[in-house]
């Protein structure tokens, strides 16, 4: 089997693109975070911008060969690889990554889709904005994939996802016409909502090159405390109450596992803890406002109503900047240090916020039947979106589990949707959840999105095998 594209598309590729937009193939383009999938060759191309994009994808779709984009490649359900079929043009957007416009008077940042989650936060803050999507990724994830999984972090309690942050797209469909969808426009009701059709479905029905992001005014007054909740229920009823006491200034509001704290102390002996002793569940929480509002004081009366209503039973409210940064380190480190221990199967579910107490009970006694490990469940709260991670126990790996692990996932992801929730929050599908997608979705919704699949992409070759399995 060959390992690159056919010779006659790559000699098509190299005629009309600069030697610029062939850089070599890298290791880092056939692998992903979670070591699931590698992908087994292709041609890698990077080009400079939408037109040379166009470029690729028209004379890919001439020869029926499938393009595989690749943004930052920290995305966590293989959207970005192609285990399987004939090598696809790789296509990396790293060379298109330009700030193309800040308007601050409007609130509107145009980036293009190769720049960089942080850069894109820096230049928000250069003009006294605030972009406000935060992932633990965000030093090398990109704009392109973040739109195109529909991204969510922390700040979508307050902010929504990336869908809610995004006014309009420039787009490459699959036969290599550009859409220029890049209004500012808050406002806008001509036709079908092309830019959200785009955003989420993981470059399988088009790639998006820019967009124009939504800014906010930078919160001046910020507060942050950890506190240790008796469990999931009192965390629902101190997200409640923290609504009456702070209103819309809580900007995050994640819940985290004595697990997760035993996972930083174990692999990660360098970070500072918040506490002697790992609480069973303790939440962080973020309040964000304008000049006038006092964050420590609500947090304060935060802290003092949720201790007389047998709520929390300890905290620590952070009393600077420095504080405040260690408590956001001990959350934003959970995820590297559940890749140091190496899950059994990670699962990336939503349930309605009153069911969270439910499903963490349910899901943790179904797999005791299947065997013992540990389970350490942590993640966004406030907007019911949980990631439960099942773990080998200390002195095994998750070779040991391996055939335990489609169970284990069938097992959580039966029980979330039972309870009528989501088995992928924020990760996307990819080619992992391409089977629960099929199990768990509407019939009547996965036959649209095949026939919207085959008007914008009838020959297949966006990201093929991804999101919709592959026609053979």
């Amino acid at each position: 089997m060959l390992d690159t594209v056919p010779a006659d598309l790559e000699t098509a590729l190299r005629a009309e693109l600069p030697a610029s937009a062939f850089p070599e193939l890298g290791a880092q383009y056939l692998e992903e975070p979670r070591g699931r999938y590698a992908g087994s060759g292709g041609l890698l191309v990077a080009p400079g911008s939408a037109a040379e994009v166009a470029t690729v994808l028209r004379l890919a779709n001439g020869h029926r060969v499938g393009v595989v984009p690749y943004s930052g490649g920290t995305g966590l359900v293989g959207g970005q690889i192609a285990p399987e079929g004939p090598p696809p043009v790789i296509l990396s957007l790293q060379r298109i990554n330009a700030i193309r416009a800040v308007h601050a008077r409007e609130n509107v940042l145009v980036a293009e889709a190769g720049a960089i989650l942080a850069d894109v936060q820096d230049a928000a803050a250069g003009v006294d904005r605030l972009f406000p999507l935060s992932l633990a990724s965000e030093g090398s994830a990109r704009v392109g994939g973040v739109l195109g999984t529909n991204a969510g972090g922390v700040n979508v309690l307050r902010y929504g996802n990336a869908r809610d942050l995004c006014l309009g797209v420039e787009a490459v469909l699959a036969n290599g016409e550009i859409w220029h969808g890049l209004t500012r426009l808050r406002k806008n009701n001509m036709g079908y909502d092309l830019r959200n059709l785009l955003i989420g479905a993981e470059g399988t029905l088009g790639v998006i090159t820019a967009a124009a992001l939504r800014l906010y005014p930078r919160p001046n007054r910020h507060g942050v405390a950890m506190l240790q909740v008796t469990g999931p229920e009192a965390a629902l009823d101190l997200l409640s109450l923290a609504g009456e006491v702070a209103g819309d200034a809580i900007s995050a509001f994640e819940l985290i596992s004595g697990m997760g704290m035993r996972f930083l102390a174990e692999t990660m002996a360098d970070l500072r803890l918040p506490f002697a002793e790992a609480p069973d569940w303790c939440v962080l929480i973020d309040l964000a406002g304008a000049s006038g509002f006092d964050p420590e004081g609500a947090l304060e009366t935060l802290y003092t109503r949720a201790a007389e209503a047998g709520l929390v039973q300890d905290g620590i409210i952070a009393q600077s900047e420095a504080q405040a940064a260690a408590l956001w380190a001990v959350r934003e480190n959970i995820p590297e240090a559940n890749r140091r221990i190496g899950s059994v199967s990670s699962h990336d579910i939503s349930v309605p916020l009153s069911q969270i107490p439910d499903f963490i009970t349910r899901a943790t006694a179904a797999l005791s039947a299947i065997g013992t490990y540990r389970i350490n469940c942590f993640g966004h709260v406030g907007d019911g979106n949980l990631h439960y991670n099942v773990f080998p126990m200390p002195g095994e790996t998750r070779a040991d589990h391996e055939e335990a692990r489609p169970a284990i996932k069938r097992c959580v992801h039966d029980i979330v949707h039972a309870m009528g929730g989501s088995v992928s929050a924020e990760h996307g599908v990819g080619r992992l959840k391409v089977e629960d997608l099929e199990r768990y979705g509407d019939p009547v919704k996965l036959a649209a999105m095949r026939a919207i699949k085959d008007a914008l992409d009838p020959n297949g070759i966006l990201n093929p095998g991804a999101v919709l399995r592959q026609r053979a």
